[in-house]
């Protein structure tokens, strides 16, 4: 039980990190009362592209307002709440039904990889190395993004001095 209280108080953990987006989504979701008003309202960064024309048209981002960017944000969070597990339990499969189709699935990709399975399991500490700094760096950025909203929110509602 020490461990996790002295990981939690080293601001580069993965758990300080996850708190941080949590609380970050939680002050946007207790501030933003009306999310409705955040319709049509584009995000900084695309209201910025349109001020600096782009000549390059090769792949045209999805525009995107700052309500779809809250609902994502507040999706992410729940997701990280309540796991994927909770979509897939959406689906009636029960949990047991759900593991064993997936040990079935991974039996299936043995007997066709074979040799390759050992060749993935022999890397593990690379791939989670990897994975774990991609995870933080996302993480720092959805912190940034719920942080911004909620701060675009206040500007826009004329509030940001009396509003938590």
């Amino acid at each position: 039980m020490m461990q996790i209280s002295d990981s939690s108080s080293n601001k580069h953990s993965l758990i300080n990190v996850m708190h941080r987006f949590m609380a970050a989504a939680n002050n946007m979701d207790e501030t933003i009362m009306v999310p409705s008003l955040l319709r049509d309202l584009p995000l900084e960064e695309q209201a910025a592209a349109e001020v600096e024309p782009n000549n390059n048209n090769d792949c045209p981002l999805k525009q995107r307002d700052m309500y779809e960017h809250y609902l994502l944000l507040k999706s992410i969070k729940n997701d990280m709440e309540w796991g994927l597990l909770k979509k897939e339990m959406s689906t009636g499969t029960s949990f047991l039904e759900m593991a064993m189709k997936q040990e079935e699935e991974q039996q299936q990709q043995q007997a066709v990889n074979g040799d390759l399975l050992l060749e993935d399991n022999s890397d593990l500490e690379h791939q989670f190395h990897y994975h774990l700094r991609g995870l933080f760096g996302v993480l720092s950025k959805l912190t940034m993004q719920a942080d911004n909203l909620t701060k675009r929110y206040k500007r826009e509602i004329g509030g940001g001095n009396f509003i938590r």
